[in-house]
């Protein structure tokens, strides 16, 4: 069966619901109605094209959600002025701390949830950063049934005055590590387990025990501030690299089938086609329809 390169998330602003497990997968925007594809094999490159067009030109008929609403991923989107980055300083590694792991939390929740300021709108934020830190411990402990091993893995850079212009940044999402400050721009979770939650699952690889090796990757985000600048392509790329220590051979990502500038990282990084969600399941679910992207580790 041909599979067919696809891209990555982007930095659009769709609604997701929130699932059962609070920090579960990737994001989306608003299910469109694009014509499934009768053919259960891959799409054509063509046809897959023609879907994205369809998807992006229907996205005007949006399901509106209640007033706090977690939004897709954002690893493409800059707008405005971007502080400068130095690449030297920027870190890429498995979390170490607890506070950092906190860090990496309230980086989530500023990037998937968008909020009308209000009365009480702190306390939700609190609620809702307490929530997704026990629900990633749970995970990462082994808690988690069905989670054989979960990693966050985030970018981080020092405090500095190259910051300055990113001043909520820094203050909601920076932590200490050996008396240095420093502040997590961009997170994702590997989960080696069988399946995610109301997601398509992988087919791959095709024997008995396959959720050994299979893995997903969730909860992908950049810091506004600091998009398109490599730092979406370097985590999944570090993401890849400790799949491989931990034996894994098949890598997944579930991603919005109009997200065109998440697909095209993902694609970059070595991604393809591999299934679709039929748009009554993501009308069902309330969230944007989406695509399951693999990748093949043993390469």
């Amino acid at each position: 069966m041909a599979l067919h390169p696809f891209p990555t998330p982007s930095a659009t602003t769709p609604f997701v619901r929130l699932c059962s497990d609070p920090f579960s997968l990737l994001p989306i925007r608003i299910p469109s109605n694009p014509n499934p594809n009768p053919n259960p094999r891959s799409p054509s490159s063509s046809s897959l094209k023609r879907i994205l067009s369809l998807s992006s030109s229907s996205s005007s008929s949006v399901l509106r959600r209640p007033r706090f609403v977690r939004a897709a991923s954002r690893l493409c989107e800059t707008e405005g002025f971007a502080p400068a980055l130095d690449a030297g300083s920027v870190a890429i590694r498995e979390f170490v701390t607890e506070e950092e792991l906190w860090a990496a939390v309230r980086l989530r929740i500023r990037t998937f949830y968008e909020f009308n300021e209000s009365c009480g709108v702190e306390d939700h934020r609190k609620y809702l950063a307490e929530r997704e830190f026990e629900a990633l411990k749970d995970r990462i402990s082994g808690k988690r049934i069905g989670f054989k091993r979960v990693s966050c893995i985030n970018a981080t850079l020092p405090l500095s005055p190259s910051l300055a212009s990113a001043n909520e940044l820094c203050s909601v999402c920076k932590f200490s590590e050996n008396g240095e400050g420093r502040v997590v721009v961009g997170s994702l979770d590997l989960n080696q387990c069988l399946r995610l939650a109301d997601e398509l699952t992988g087919k791959r690889p095709e024997v008995s025990g396959s959720n050994l090796t299979r893995a997903y990757l969730s909860n992908v985000c950049v810091a506004k501030e600091l998009q398109r600048h490599g730092l979406g392509y370097a985590l999944v790329a570090k993401s890849k690299k400790v799949a491989r220590e931990w034996g894994i051979t098949d890598l997944y990502v579930h991603v919005a089938v109009d997200n065109e500038a998440a697909q095209k990282l993902y694609e970059k990084s070595g991604f393809v086609y591999e299934n679709e969600e039929p748009a009554w399941q993501a009308r069902f679910l309330g969230r944007p329809r989406r695509f399951l992207l693999w990748a093949d580790l043993q390469k």
